[in-house]
């Protein structure tokens, strides 16, 4: 049991603290509830701009790093279809520091023409770099675009098209960053050795007087259910083959997000789980084949990609990964099986929970969801999982009509 403290200041800020004392340090992460799909299509890649302009410095603190590595502290941010991170860690003496530098840039950043245009610039050469410039790189755009025709998970953090960004002026920045960036769309978290009484003081006396920005959540447009089989094939220099499949599946508040997960590590959790030994090990039709959650927020994805071994064609990988899956619909997974999967799973959420900074993050994460308390309800769903679920969870999601398949083939 995760046993933590929530209070609320009276301009929205919801403050988490979880108590560690086994280590001297303390994490301060700052989970703003904005991200890819809060961004209006014609100007997607904004919550990851901001990813880079929030380190540009504010008028009471031109350089944020310095302030910061003087402390001995650390920082790094991330940006999601689903929310913005941003944390850092420090001495549990020098926590009031965290304070400071991350309540100043929630009031208000140091906006100018040429700072817009230098982050510009470096998300500009991240797009190249990471979608263009690189083999499988516009695999997530791709296959993005042909699951989903309405929701916003349709493009990636980095954004749907580079002009964008090239285009975004200095006042559309700021209306982005006035409408999400505020006290009552965020969470302050501190893990660590913290105390709570120290903790409630410094968080009003550094964010309470940022003012509420009265923050509306917008109606994100939800996926209609897929009903028909939609494949797109493309062409590139890459060294190998690439199969990719995506079937739609329940978002993280939903039980069965739990029972796909499972299934996922039934699948290709390891050397011993099934798709290794049958399709890599004994038929030698892939070197890489996995199955994964996309793991957003809203209904997601369930994803089988892989790598094809030299001379296997598409058809052939694909009629092999289909009886993978109608194995699952029509077999019960054997009960030691199950619980050696559950068992692994469980080892390494527990495990997990030793961090102090992975512990302060997946409280931001849980409540972007919508509570961080769902931390604890975890382990307790995993285990509720019988054989019967699985079968009936594959049953429902693995089918031609909610599948997505991209052909990704290597240039001859």
């Amino acid at each position: 049991m995760v046993k933590f403290y929530r209070e609320q200041l009276e301009n929205g800020l919801q403050l988490i603290i979880y108590p560690d004392y086994s280590t001297p340090m303390v994490a301060l992460d700052v989970c703003y509830h904005v991200g890819a799909k809060n961004e209006s299509p014609e100007r997607t890649g904004f919550a990851h701009l901001f990813e880079h302009l929030m380190f540009g410095g504010t008028k009471n603190i031109p350089n944020y790093d310095d302030a910061l590595q003087q402390a001995g502290g650390e920082n790094n941010a991330y940006t999601t279809n689903d929310l913005t991170n941003y944390y850092l860690t420090v001495p549990k003496e020098n926590l009031e520091i965290g304070f400071w530098l991350e309540s100043d840039r929630m009031l208000e950043l140091d906006f100018s023409q040429e700072k817009l245009d230098i982050q510009k610039n470096v998300v500009i050469e991240e797009f190249k770099q990471r979608n263009l410039n690189q083999p499988y790189g516009d695999v997530w755009p791709l296959l993005r675009e042909l699951a989903y025709k309405v929701h916003p998970y349709q493009w990636q953090t980095i954004g749907k098209d580079i002009s964008h960004i090239e285009d975004a002026s200095l006042q559309e920045v700021k209306d982005f960053f006035y409408r999400f960036y505020a006290p009552d769309n965020a969470a302050l978290i501190l893990s660590g050795n913290v105390d709570r009484e120290e903790c409630l003081h410094l968080a009003n006396k550094w964010f309470g007087s940022i003012p509420n920005r009265n923050v509306k959540k917008a109606a994100i447009p939800m996926e209609p259910e897929q009903a028909n089989f939609r494949e797109m094939t493309v062409e590139r220099d890459v060294p190998d083959t690439a199969l990719y499949m995506a079937f739609h599946m329940a978002g993280r508040t939903q039980r069965e997000y739990y029972i796909c997960d499972l299934i996922s590590d039934v699948l290709s959790n390891g050397n011993s789980s099934r798709m290794y030994q049958r399709l890599i090990k004994e038929q030698k039709l892939f070197i890489e084949l996995d199955a994964y959650l996309s793991g957003d927020h809203d209904p997601g994805l369930f994803i089988v990609s892989g790598k094809l071994a030299n001379g296997v064609t598409i058809e052939q990988a694909k009629k092999a990964v289909w009886i993978e899956l109608k194995s699952m619909q029509q077999e019960l997974v054997p009960t030691i099986e199950l619980e050696k999967v559950k068992n692994k799973l469980e080892a390494n959420l527990i495990y997990s929970q030793m961090n102090y900074l992975h512990m302060a993050q997946e409280l931001a994460n849980f409540e972007n969801i919508d509570r961080a308390e769902r931390i604890n309800e975890q382990i307790d769903i995993y285990r509720s999982v019988a054989s019967a679920d699985l079968l009936i969870t594959a049953q429902r999601i693995f089918s031609e009509s909610n599948c997505s398949q991209l052909n990704y083939l290597a240039k001859k």
